[in-house]
């Protein structure tokens, strides 16, 4: 065909339409490596692609090279391009060092409220991990990450999916709901010695896992893998921010479950890299955030494509800190003959994280910041630390100087590189780094061991925000601390709503607090949520088990600020 004289009208295969001229000069009748004329012009350079020179060949070239054209750094809105990166594999003894194990207080888990709404029979709850619900792999590899027994969470939902039914589960992050839908899923998936279709062009996983963000991507991709060790399941991650190339090379290796960001699994079905013929579990974590009005479009393009299996061939699993009325109205033509789990929550009023606010101005706050870290470092050699703050210059520039004062920081917001992220997490992970300054939508999700503290150094504008913020320590049973900087003259709009939420965590507040709530002009927006963040819009089949006096209070809502 390359030395076809006619001019290739078409056919298969998109061939229609190229020329069958030289690439070199642009004539017919000859092909370039034969061609004698001077070139045309085009867009193709010309001479040597080292050094630009004409004569010889690249290969042959002892030039030194030429500068690059700094347009080629810049991407089509001349922003700087993000350079290449492909993220550093953890080994597998790795994944079991960061997770965050039970603390001393994790039997007052038994005590939170449970509700649960749906038709037909409602499966009974696991009281352990090996009464006989899990393979004897999965159990050992539970043991492996420190698991002693399931939360409640874990209780209620592995022998629901187990039993084939959709569901819809309210839970806060923190509380063990990834490996809540992971586990039985990697069970099943054992138990059908599902393939993982390794050298196909065309990645078929058996099952999707989407989340809002890449980092909560890569954490629940780490966890998949921690339990899926030693078995023939193949767990791959794609999100954007990092080679595309290379993770398409991981799902040419072999795909079983695939985590993905919806961008990038998009584009990666747009050039049919994915598929989803054999999809038999699809799970959208962080729910509420992905399925509210302004991320709809591309879970409805997922949960839609034409190679998705229907709702009566694929088992459809959505988790979230709440579910509001609307966004439960949305979910459910994605579900079928869905079970509505509510675990109580576990938010500001969880009694295992101690509150305390600070009246400062804004001068004040940096040197009162050095003053309550050198404290904690001085009494703690193993305390790890998040400070947040509202913006990301602020998130740069506090890190660099809390590193000037010998206090080792680093930083993670929207803007920085995908490799600079996860460099800063895992240098925040590992310890070398012992704070953490972050703008509260990059460190979303994200499970940390050992934060015994953080500090709102800027206080949020929603009062959602600041229940999600705590809830990064005092996890699973674990003590926690949360310290805030009020000042009145930027967070006057908040006050009342710091006021409910410590009286109803049974915290110590402040008389200026209140004082200042008084008088701050602001109305209260937060009223409580008594022990249930979300209610079952089908109002059918209800019924609740447990107690409230443990815990109570708002569950957090997922904000994101960034392109998936």
């Amino acid at each position: 065909s390359r030395d076809c004289p006619t001019g290739g009208s078409g056919g298969g295969g998109g061939g229609g339409g190229r020329s069958n001229a030289c690439f070199k000069c642009g004539g017919e009748g000859h092909m370039s490596r034969d061609c004698t004329n001077e070139t045309s012009g085009g867009n193709r350079p010309r001479g040597c692609f080292n050094c630009g020179e004409e004569g010889h060949t690249k290969a042959a070239c002892t030039n030194p090279a030429k500068p690059r054209d700094p347009a080629d750094d810049k991407d089509a809105d001349g922003n700087p391009r993000p350079p290449l990166y492909i993220p550093e594999h953890i080994s597998d003894e790795q994944l079991f060092e960061h997770g965050v194990n039970a603390g001393i207080n994790f039997d007052a888990y038994e005590s939170i409220p449970v509700s649960v709404s749906g038709d037909g029979e409602i499966p009974p709850r696991m009281e352990s991990f090996g009464d006989g619900h899990l393979r004897e792999l999965l159990v050992k590899n539970i043991e492996k990450a420190g698991y002693k027994r399931p939360t409640p969470i874990q209780r209620y939902c592995i022998p629901t999916i187990l039993a084939g039914r959709d569901i819809m589960g309210s839970a806060q992050t923190g509380s063990g709901k990834t490996a809540a839908f992971l586990l039985p899923i990697l069970h099943k998936l054992l138990e059908a010695d599902a393939p993982c279709n390794s050298m196909s062009r065309c990645a078929t996983p058996s099952a999707l896992i989407v989340a809002p963000t890449r980092e909560l991507a890569i954490q629940i991709h780490n966890e998949a893998r921690k339990f899926a060790i030693h078995s023939m399941i193949k767990v791959v991650v794609c999100y954007g921010g990092a080679s595309s190339s290379s993770q398409y090379r991981q799902l040419q290796g072999g795909c079983t479950l695939l985590v993905a960001t919806p961008g990038r699994l998009l584009d990666f079905v747009n050039k049919e890299y994915v598929g989803f013929s054999n999809i038999k579990f699809v799970v959208l974590d962080e729910a509420d955030r992905m399925l509210d009005m302004g991320f709809s479009r591309d879970i409805d393009r997922i949960m839609n494509h034409s190679s998705m299996p229907p709702l009566a061939d694929r088992q459809t699993l959505m988790f979230s800190a709440t579910f509001p009325e609307e966004v439960q109205t949305m979910a459910s033509k994605y579900l079928n003959k869905y079970i509505f789990y509510v675990i109580g929550t576990v938010g500001a009023a969880n009694t295992d994280v101690m509150q305390e606010v600070l009246n400062l101005q804004r001068r004040e706050k940096r040197e009162t910041l050095i003053a309550k870290l050198e404290s904690l470092f001085k009494n703690d050699d193993n305390t790890k630390v998040i400070v947040f703050v509202e913006t990301k210059r602020t998130a740069d520039f506090l890190a660099s100087y809390l590193s000037s004062q010998d206090l080792s920081s680093t930083s993670i917001h929207g803007d920085r590189y995908q490799s600079q992220r996860e460099e800063a997490l895992s240098q925040f992970k590992s310890g070398i780094r012992r704070v953490l300054v972050a703008t509260a939508v990059a460190a979303r999700g994200l499970d940390i061991k050992g934060v015994s503290h953080v500090i709102n150094y800027d206080l949020p504008k929603e009062v959602d925000e600041y229940v999600h913020r705590i809830g990064r320590t005092g996890r699973v049973g674990n003590k926690g601390y949360a310290l805030s900087f009020y000042d009145n003259e930027f967070d006057a709009p908040i006050a009342k709503n710091l006021v409910k939420i410590l009286t109803e965590a049974s915290q110590e507040v402040p008389d200026w607090l209140k004082q200042f709530a008084e008088t701050s002009g602001h109305s209260q927006t937060y009223y409580g949520t008594g022990d249930f963040a979300s209610t079952d819009i089908r109002g059918q089949g209800y019924y609740a088990e447990g107690s409230a006096q443990a815990f109570g209070g708002p569950a957090p809502q997922a904000v994101d600020e960034e392109d998936w």
